[in-house]
C-alpha cells in the first residue's frame, strides 16, 4: 500500500466516525432527554414502549440513538424476554439498513477514494478478518456501526454477515435486557443506566486490549 492510498483510506474512515459521531455531539443529549420523557410518561403502555423502542434501535445506524440506554430500558420496562427481541429485531434491522447502505452508496464512495485495487484488497482482507470484526465490535459504540457500513463496502457475504451479527446481537441484547430486568426487580431505573454505560465501556477496554496484543504479536513476529 503506497503513502497515497493510506491517506486515502484514513480520510475515507475519517468521514465514516465523522458522520457516525457529529450527530451524537450534536442531538445525542436532546435524544437522551427525550428518550427519558417517554418512558416516564408511557411506562404502562408495553405495546406503545415496544414498538418506540425497536424503531429507535433500527434507525441507530442513521441517528444517534443511545442504543444501550434503550436495550437495557427494553429489559427494564418490557422485562428479560420480551426486552431480549425488542433489542434483537431493532438491532438486527439496523445492521440490515447499515450493509445495505455501505453496498449501495458506500462501496462506489470508496472506489472514488482509493480505486479499484485497494476495494480488492480490502474485500480479501474482509474474508479473512470480516467475521471476527463484526463478532467483536458489536459491543462497542461507533465501532459497531463503522464495522457494518465496512461489511457492505468490502462486500462480505451477506449470508454470513446476518448469521453472525445477529448471534453477536442476540448475546447483547440478551444481557442489556437482564441488566434492565433486574433493576426492575430492584426499582432502580439508575443501575439500569449505569449497567448501560458500563457494558460498552468493558466492551472497549476488551477490543484496545485485543488490539494491543495483536500488535505486539505483529512485532513479535517482524
Amino acid at each position: 500500500m503506497t503513502n497515497k492510498s493510506t491517506w486515502r483510506w484514513v480520510l475515507l474512515l475519517g468521514i465514516i466516525f465523522a458522520l457516525i459521531l457529529i450527530p451524537f455531539l450534536l442531538f445525542g443529549v436532546q435524544i437522551e432527554t427525550w428518550l427519558d420523557n417517554f418512558l416516564e410518561s408511557a411506562s404502562d403502555q408495553p405495546a406503545l414502549v415496544m414498538l418506540v423502542l425497536t424503531l429507535m434501535l433500527a434507525f441507530d445506524i442513521l441517528l444517534p440513538i443511545p442504543s444501550s440506554i434503550v436495550s437495557t430500558s427494553a429489559g427494564y420496562f418490557l422485562g428479560f424476554t420480551t426486552g431480549t427481541w425488542v433489542s434483537l429485531a431493532g438491532m438486527t434491522i439496523s445492521n440490515l439498513i447499515g450493509f445495505w447502505l455501505g453496498n449501495k452508496f458506500g462501496r462506489p464512495m470508496a472506489a472514488r477514494f482509493v480505486g479499484d485495487s485497494e476495494l480488492k484488497r480490502l474485500e480479501k482482507m474482509s474474508k479473512r478478518f470480516g467475521d471476527w470484526v463484526i463478532v467483536i465490535s458489536r459491543p462497542v459504540p461507533v465501532l459497531a456501526e463503522a464495522s457494518v457500513f465496512f461489511a457492505g463496502i468490502s462486500h462480505l457475504l451477506f449470508y454470513r454477515f446476518l448469521l453472525l451479527s445477529t448471534l453477536s446481537n442476540l448475546g447483547i441484547s440478551a444481557i442489556y435486557a437482564a441488566v434492565g430486568a433486574y433493576s426492575s426487580t430492584l426499582n432502580s431505573f439508575l443501575l439500569a443506566f449505569a449497567g448501560s454505560m458500563l457494558l460498552p465501556a468493558i466492551a472497549m477496554l476488551f477490543a484496545k486490549q485485543k488490539k494491543q496484543n495483536s500488535q505486539e504479536t505483529h512485532h513479535d513476529l517482524s
